[in-house]
């Protein structure tokens, strides 16, 4: 209304005029009214609508950073007083801690802590002399260690529970990760979302080619760069680095396969000690192994049928120079067969090059002299005759043992009796003019040998085990010499030792031979701990080096008529080779989709957010 036909109306009383100014007044006021609410309604649509597209936003960007296999934890309902979990909860709980990856990696640390003791200890399953030796010079801590199982721990409740816990923890984590992947191996990459330089890496720029040539274009180069990937809408989305998921599986399946096969070998393997003399064989069979232990499982029945003789021992050492003495050549050159009415074939065992046989393995673990004497009873007659190991206690070969004459032996006056004599042999004599006895080399320069004489009881029909390089005395009776001591004797090859009260001699027959100390093993399962610690190591290289990432490309056409190129990257984890290769591969789509001529200048922008 205008403003003149307003003065007209309002001409009159007085109270015309108040009636006027107070509707216009209120006009006023219900149009600010009016304004405001509009005003409010716009902002509150401006902000329903932004934090609808931020939602959105954070959706897509969830989706396309989702790259992980790992299995979701799902929450279980609480209230403030603390979970409302029964006995179902309670162990779907304690199955979801248990295959946990990082209940896994604590249970593999307490697996190889709980190995610790059984280097440092000894093992009744190893050497039950070196345990009962330990027993007896710790007598204060031997029952504690006896208490916790640490002298046989590989076989101990404690360590068994923690071998079968981390078994079935890498399972139950394996077992759903190996579906999920198999399942994104059977999918295809995610389309683009809709805010592609929000990504970490992000290259754009204007070009004339078609859409359509554009994205044809990247899938071609993508594809050739050997990503999965497909054209979804306006975009191609491709991924890379599949690899990365698959060594991380590898990893944790080699680890089964080696637990798998260190358990098979501990309760199938067997392995046994012999030592043998030159020119004496050996048959396996359980009689002939000096000592023998098994696993839980083995059959002593399967034993691998074969036998060796060992023909001759050749040692070699160092004549000169700081190195005197060291090892040279250390070989058993034995005939061997593996079938009773077979021909023997000859072969050499060395040091770590052991005789394979049908799965069993014989090494070469030492060796050593077996001086040849003779013994002579009160009347003339030979009772014993043979080579008798002794055992070396240094470098040098300084070698001690027992010769033992149990039967046969009759006094001057025909009566029964047992002979027994401490043996100390040195291969090399250094002790000429002081009258003590070492070796001052380990080859057989100079052979000599030291003989204490006693005759009693050898105790060895008792029934109780005895070590056949040992004279217990203690229901012997030394021979005495003049001052009233142990009869001793030092002879070289060819001397004797004159028993007195015309009880008999013994001689150093002028010959001594060696002996090599054999092991024999069996362990079924080395080729898979093998096969599973080179998997192993393998599948970790590719969860560590290789990259997972996905790669979208997007062209449409702008308002100009213009194509717009987007090129967006995403790694699983922070990479400084993801911007690289999304500017090579930005370089490569450019040089087939190039710039418009008016924007030359403006090509390839960075690869970074």
């Amino acid at each position: 209304m205008s403003k003149a036909s307003m003065n007209d109306t309002g001409t009159g009383t007085g109270t015309g005029n108040d009636s006027a100014t107070g509707n216009d007044t209120a006009g006023r006021a219900a149009a600010d009214a009016a304004e405001a609410a509009e005003a409010a309604d716009a902002a509150s649509e401006a902000r329903e609508a932004r934090e609808a597209d931020e939602a959105r936003e954070a959706q897509e960007a969830g989706e396309a950073r989702a790259l992980s296999t790992a299995p979701r934890e799902e929450r279980e309902d609480t209230v403030i007083g603390g979970p409302t979990l029964g006995i179902v909860g309670w162990l779907r709980w304690f199955w979801r801690q248990l295959t946990s990856m990082r209940v896994a990696l604590i249970l593999l640390f307490l697996l190889s802590l709980g190995s610790i003791p059984g280097s440092l200890i000894p093992q009744t399953g190893v050497d039950e002399m070196k345990v009962q030796d330990f027993k007896e010079r710790h007598e204060t801590l031997a029952p504690v260690y006896e208490h916790l199982q640490l002298f046989q721990v590989y076989s101990s409740v404690w360590f068994s529970a923690i071998y079968i816990l981390l078994f079935i923890s890498l399972i139950g984590c394996i077992v759903p990760r190996t579906w999920q992947f198999v399942g994104q191996l059977r999918s295809r990459p995610p389309g683009a979302p809709k805010r592609l330089d929000r990504m970490p890496a992000y290259a754009t720029w204007r070009t004339t080619a078609e859409p359509e040539a554009a994205r044809e274009a990247a899938l071609a180069i993508l594809k050739k760069r050997r990503f999965r990937a497909h054209t979804v809408g306006d975009a191609v989305a491709a991924e890379k680095g599949y690899l990365r998921e698959a060594g991380n599986l590898a990893f944790h399946i080699a680890l089964i396969v080696m637990l798998v096969a260190f358990a098979s070998g501990q309760l199938f393997k067997y392995e046994g000690g012999k030592l043998i003399v030159e020119g004496d064989g050996f048959s396996n069979t359980l009689t002939q192994y000096d000592d023998f232990k098994s696993g839980s499982l083995f059959d002593t029945d399967e034993l691998t049928p074969f036998s060796f003789t060992l023909d001759a021992f050749t040692g070699t050492y160092e004549r000169s120079g700081p190195q005197l003495g060291t090892p040279r050549t250390f070989k058993a050159d034995i005939r061997y067969s593996t079938d009773a009415t077979g021909p023997e074939k000859k072969s050499v065992i060395e040091v770590n090059k052991p005789l394979k046989l049908d799965g069993s393995k014989v090494y070469l673990i030492a060796h050593g002299y077996a001086p040849v004497v003779s013994v002579k009873d009160g009347r003339g007659k030979e009772v014993f005759r043979g080579a008798v190991p002794l055992l070396p206690i240094d470098n040098n070969i300084s070698s001690t043992g027992a010769i033992k004459v149990m039967d046969g032996y009759r006094d001057k006056n025909g009566k029964k009796d047992q002979l027994g004599f401490a043996a100390f042999f040195v291969p090399t004599y250094g002790g000429k003019g002081s009258g003590q006895m070492f070796s001052r080399f380990p080859a057989l320069d100079f052979p000599v040998l030291n003989i204490g004489a006693y005759h009693g009881s050898l105790g060895v029909d008792s029934g109780l085990p005895q070590n056949v390089y040992q004279l217990n005395t203690d229901k012997m009776t030394a021979f005495k010499d003049a001052k009233g001591d142990v009869l001793k004797k030092t002879l070289l090859p060819g001397d004797s030792l004159t028993l007195p009260d015309g009880a008999g001699s013994i001689t150093f027959e002028k010959e001594v031979k060696e002996w090599a100390s054999f092991q024999i093993t069996h362990e079924p399962g080395n080729t898979w701990a093998l096969a599973g610690a080179i998997a192993a190591i393998a599948g970790l290289a590719g969860s560590l080096f290789i990259q997972r990432r996905r790669v979208w490309v997007r062209a449409v056409r702008g308002a100009d008529g213009v194509t717009v190129v987007e090129m967006a990257g995403l790694g699983r984890s922070e990479s400084t080779r993801l911007p690289e290769e999304l500017a090579e591969l930005a370089g490569t789509l450019y040089s087939e989709a190039p710039s418009a001529p008016d924007l030359a200048e403006k090509t390839v922008e960075g690869a970074e957010k």
